[in-house]
């Protein structure tokens, strides 16, 4: 009998084990079956439809500031540049709880909720005649904005400004995550995920610009803040009801946190001497397991003195008989090697801000432009200031195809690059389209003061110059052609290079370079008009054309161009991650040199 209970419970032992192998089987498939392409019209639909609401009020912002609450135009450019600085610096929290403990998929699902509070109250504001001041049609002795009318409009734009910064960091990403990005499947896809999600950014920023522009200029802005208010609720419901769908990566813990852990274990062993061996010091694979699901980093000679946060010392190093490390005294290689990859990101991420900043304001004072000029298509129908911004959309969105399907294709036979150029040589070649595009602003600028120095109408603020509107359209297009090589260049580069459990981190790292170059940008704005002089300001603020904005187009293209020699020198010496990736063929690591 003995034997016998034996046999059946060896049996019994082999059958649960081959039912849990058969579960953990059924789970797997069912991992492998979620993500890839059909995820893409929830996903990408959220983001686009931020992009269109943002769009839908941002970029005719400055006219109801300055038509509608009576703004002068210096104030009001500062405050939209401090607003956005505001929407771009609030992805790092969005970041932070996602990378932490919540999740993109939550991360997103809230933020775009706050997100649509601020929309409705936004709407709201636009609506009640209450909150707004008396109309100024002839914009000479304006009633401002009172402060309550103001309070408002700001708290309406903090709530988009927070929601914003819990969609901005993850939905990249999250897209990303739907899909195998190892180096050899990005290599072999005929089509580049980053590319598609800017082409889908720009189509909804073409409908924002185009239609709620038009509505809000000749309908109402009621109607025109409605319009995205309502679409963005309706992309918040889709991107819910697509959730079976989605891969949704187990958040590893706050980034932070472990960066802040390497530095106190480092400086705690800073007498220490790190071995010239780099497998003498402390690698735990189980430890970080769920920040490293993709591979572990493998061990770079830069920033050797964090090296010493790796190196094993004494027995408290350890808490107890469990094995495990205290953190804030031993850290792992690959959590070392976290904090040296964002480390060397930070030179490069740094060379935005001044892009950011030269070109902040300038779509503003483009739009005044715009308006003193000739914007008529047909004699019955002019295009509104604020949709000529269509021009450098229409331009990101034409030439990215063409630049995945031709410019790609022929560079890669020239270089041997599987993306043809590097990100870093494509982000060098949007910041220099981005100085030519100053350029010709300051360039185009002294010929509309021409033309209404011809025609007597220097001091009439509201006359139309007879001088066409399309004159802007190069500037546009340099400025489009800027942002498809610079800013999609910026995003690849920034997901690549990152831990992969910081990279909703890394991306926040794009939008808080874009608010930082906002604040720049207001107080290079702020320190022009305060001592470019009473007569002569080159801002001033009601009558353009009695201004030198000229003036300030060469200034920033002189700061853009500092700005490019110092990127140039920082591209040379960066050295890119290296990774050992898992593949479903090899349980075992193989080696990986990312190539940049």
């Amino acid at each position: 009998m003995e034997n016998g209970d034996i046999e059946l419970e060896k049996k019994n032992k082999s059958d649960n084990g081959d039912e849990e192998k058969k579960q953990e089987d059924v789970i797997s498939v069912k991992k492998k079956q979620l993500g890839g392409v059909r995820t893409m019209p929830f996903i990408l639909a959220n983001e686009a439809c931020d992009r269109f609401a943002t769009s839908g009020f941002h970029a005719n912002m400055i006219t109801y500031l300055t038509q509608v609450l009576n703004l002068p135009l210096v104030k009001a450019s500062n405050t939209l540049a401090n607003f956005a600085g505001t929407s771009n610096f609030t992805p790092i929290i969005g970041a932070l709880f996602a990378d932490s403990f919540a999740g993109r998929y939550w991360t997103i699902t809230v933020g775009s909720f706050i997100y649509v509070l601020g929309m409705v109250a936004i709407t709201i504001s636009a609506t009640l005649p209450q909150l707004r001041p008396p109309p100024c049609p002839n914009q000479e002795n304006c009633i401002e904005a009172s402060s309550l009318q103001l309070w408002v409009l700001y708290l309406a734009l903090l709530l988009t400004s927070l929601g914003t910064g819990g969609i901005r960091p993850c939905v990249v990403t999250f897209a990303a995550d739907q899909f195998d990005m190892s180096r050899a499947k990005t290599e072999s896809r005929k089509w580049n995920l980053f590319n598609w999600y800017y082409f889908c950014m720009g189509l909804a920023s073409l409908l924002a610009l185009t239609v709620v522009v038009y509505i809000q200029d000749n309908v109402s802005w009621s109607l025109g803040l409605g319009i995205p208010t309502i679409a963005l609720a309706l992309s918040l419901i889709v991107f819910v009801l697509g959730s079976r769908l989605y891969k949704k990566m187990k958040p590893g813990g706050s980034p932070f946190v472990r960066a802040a852990q390497v530095i106190v274990a480092a400086v705690r062993k800073r007498k220490a001497v790190p071995p010239d061996d780099p497998n003498a010091l402390y690698h735990n694979k189980d430890l970080d397991v769920d920040i490293s699901t993709n591979g572990q980093l493998l061990h770079s000679d830069q920033f050797k003195c964090l090296d010493r946060a790796a190196i094993p010392l004494i027995d408290s190093d350890m808490k107890g008989s469990s094995g495990r490390p205290n953190l804030w005294r031993l850290a792992t290689v690959h959590r070392v090697e976290e904090l040296k990859t964002v480390a060397r990101l930070v030179p490069i991420w740094a060379a935005t801000i001044l892009q950011v900043a030269s070109h902040s304001h300038i779509n503003n004072f483009t739009i005044q432009q715009a308006r003193t000029m000739d914007r008529h298509i047909l004699p019955s129908f002019k295009i509104p200031p604020a949709t000529m911004l269509i021009f450098s959309t229409l331009t990101i969105i034409l030439v990215l195809p063409v630049y995945e399907r031709v410019f790609v294709p022929l560079a890669r036979r020239a270089t041997g690059h599987p993306a043809g150029i590097t990100c870093l040589q494509r982000m060098g070649i949007g910041l220099g389209m981005g100085i030519l595009s100053s350029i010709v602003s300051g360039v185009v600028e002294i010929k509309r003061k021409n033309v209404a120095t011809e025609h007597s109408l220097l001091d009439r603020p509201t006359a139309i110059i007879p001088i066409s509107a399309f004159w802007l359209v190069p500037q546009y297009c340099l400025h489009g052609l800027a942002e498809v090589f610079s800013s999609v260049g910026h995003i690849e580069f920034l997901y690549d290079q990152s831990p992969e459990s910081m990279r909703s981190t890394a991306a926040a790292l794009y939008w808080i370079a874009i608010a930082i170059g906002n604040y720049v940008s207001t107080l290079m704005v702020t320190l022009v008009h305060r001592y470019s002089g009473e007569r002569g300001n080159w801002l001033p603020d009601r009558n353009l054309n009695r201004g030198r904005l000229e003036c300030y187009h060469w200034l920033v293209s002189g700061v853009q161009a500092v700005n490019l020699v110092y990127y140039v020198v920082c591209a040379c010496f960066y050295n890119c991650k290296s990774v050992q990736e898992l593949t479903d063929q090899n349980d075992g690591d193989v080696e990986c040199a990312r190539v940049i």
